[in-house]
């Protein structure tokens, strides 16, 4: 789809222009599900996922794996859209298909600093995926300890 490649390049007229000749696109999905905010979001275009939750995205849509826009961000280490999209309004605790959590990829990947914001925004430290693991086994796995203090002592406070 046109759009998604302007998204990818960061063509923020082409999309503005595309939009307007179509404000329906802003929700349409690719083959594997993704939406222009998660591709957005994905290829660290701030400015295009901001346009785009401006122009009716849905912040929680979910791919043909259940992701989200803010999983994508925090598995990709992508702090400043995390920050962008929990202040707008992102659920923090939808599961994806396998049953992770945006939190469980924030600690999968030792991402803290969203870690941090998604406590902050109430994320469900007690959730766990398919395998019954929440982000605590998550971070124990990558042998992480920082990440592991941090999520610990949210626990004990």
């Amino acid at each position: 789809m046109e759009l998604f490649n302007h998204i990818r390049e960061g063509n923020k007229e082409q999309v503005i222009e595309i939009i307007a000749a179509n404000p329906d696109i802003v929700n349409q999905k690719d083959a594997r599900g993704f939406t222009p905010l998660i591709m957005a979001t994905y290829s660290e275009q701030l400015e295009i996922a901001e346009l785009l939750l401006k122009n009716g995205a849905n912040i929680n849509d979910q791919d043909a794996a259940g992701n989200t826009a803010l999983m994508g961000v925090c598995f990709k280490g992508f702090d400043e859209i995390a920050g962008m999209l929990i202040k707008k309004g992102a659920e923090t605790n939808i599961q994806n298909f396998q049953g992770a959590t945006a939190l469980i990829y924030a600690a999968t990947f030792g991402q803290n600093k969203i870690i941090e914001l998604l406590l902050k925004a109430g994320a469900d430290i007690s959730l766990s995926d398919n395998k019954g693991n929440t982000a605590i086994n998550h971070a124990k796995f990558q042998g992480a300890p920082g990440t592991l203090e941090l999520l610990t002592q949210t626990v004990t406070v």
